[in-house]
């Protein structure tokens, strides 16, 4: 009876996992982030539906609406940043330009905690997001899959050192 029971106990695990991992395949997945280059001379000379933290609308709040988090925020972080439209290519995207100086004096925790809030606020407006230095080096990323309920997103820092060097060290 006992030997019965342990070999039903094993098929039915069996089949349990057999069933199972196909439907952990077909789950919907993140997507990176946009390979697509840093634009900084944006900044200045915006183009077509291209919004910067210097675009002021005078009729009405431009989306996304990134000021107040830079108004708000204590050690002057958040410097500008740069909002694609969606495309056919690409999805909405924020690429964000912080202090290079203050980025890295953050631990883990205070990079993540602003990444997140941020990225909160953007893909409460359908964009993801990608943060970069004047250098162009990418510092993180929030992004999300606008295409499921509940959205799916994935947060990404990159590990650098105090000096912004990347892993050269």
């Amino acid at each position: 009876m006992r030997q019965l029971a342990l070999v039903l106990g094993t098929c039915l695990t069996t089949i349990f996992c057999l069933i199972t991992q196909p439907l952990l395949a077909e789950s919907p997945s993140i997507p990176s982030p946009s390979n697509a280059p840093l634009e900084l001379d944006l900044l200045t000379n915006p183009k077509d539906s291209v919004i910067t933290a210097n675009t002021i609308d005078q009729g009405k709040l431009s989306i996304p609406s990134l000021w107040w988090i830079k108004e708000t925020s204590e050690n002057k972080l958040l410097d500008n940043w740069i909002a694609y439209p969606f495309t056919n290519h690409q999805p909405a995207r924020v690429d964000v330009i912080v202090n290079q100086q203050i980025w890295s004096l953050l631990d883990y925790l205070e990079r993540y905690d602003f990444v997140n809030r941020l990225g909160d606020i953007a893909r409460s407006y359908g964009y993801n997001i990608r943060v970069f230095n004047y250098q162009k080096e990418s510092l993180a990323s929030y992004t999300c899959n606008f295409n499921t309920n509940p959205l799916l997103c994935k947060i990404k820092i990159n590990s650098q050192n105090n000096f912004g060097l990347g892993n050269s060290l």
